[in-house]
């Protein structure tokens, strides 16, 4: 080999070094990429949207969940709490190998109640005009549940599409901890190769 031709090369392999370490920072600490699997979002959220999901927005840790699939890394800083209405990303409670996305609604030392459909904070209707209601008739635990306290350190999310969303009214609040971040934008989205919603690229959550 010679002097230019392993120059080239040692060049391109610090490259790639670079490349990958700077993949794992961005990984790990500030940003991550989430694809909506189904339809427990809607209208906000369409199937085949692409997010970017900040994982600084409560707190700086230690990224752990690298190589131990979990997030209760070390909290380096407390960066902020989810408020209501945040659009979050965490590890489902029934199987951690899996991200769910859903709406924070709840907040620790609150009491939530639904009744005919409609969310109540503290005894006060929730004004929400993020929700779609796809069915008219009323089920127990969907449509009327509660009241309940939500944990310190804990919050209860549900999805925007309330008849199509597996959420904490069936297996409980989230952990903080388990949080893995606030959904910011769409940068991609589309329903096939052929139907890309150019129209939805860019679009700013919450």
């Amino acid at each position: 080999m010679t002097q230019s031709s392993l120059k080239s090369f040692r060049d391109t392999l610090e490259a790639i070094v670079v490349a990958l370490l700077l993949a794992f920072i961005i990984r790990a600490f500030i940003v991550q990429a989430f694809k909506i699997p189904s339809g427990s979002m809607l209208d906000t959220l369409q199937i085949g949207d692409h997010l970017l999901v900040s994982k600084f927005a409560y707190d700086v840790r230690l990224p752990s969940d690298i190589w131990l699939d979990t997030t209760d890394g070390k909290v380096l800083m407390k960066t902020g709490d989810p408020q209501r209405g945040d659009i979050v990303v965490f590890l489902f409670p029934e199987d951690e190998s899996k991200d769910f996305i859903k709406r924070v609604i709840g907040l620790p030392g609150e009491t939530l109640e639904v009744r005919n459909k409609v969310v109540y904070i503290n005894g006060q209707p929730l004004d929400e005009p993020y929700v779609l209601h796809t069915k008219a008739d009323t089920l127990p635990v969907r449509d009327n549940f509660g009241p309940v306290v939500v944990p310190e350190g804990t919050y209860f999310v549900m999805g925007d599409n309330r008849e199509g969303s597996y959420d904490s009214r069936w297996w409980g609040p989230v952990k903080r901890q388990k949080i893995v971040g606030k959904a910011l934008v769409i940068y991609w989205s589309w329903g096939s190769l052929t139907d890309i919603r150019f129209n939805r690229i860019g679009t700013m959550l919450n």
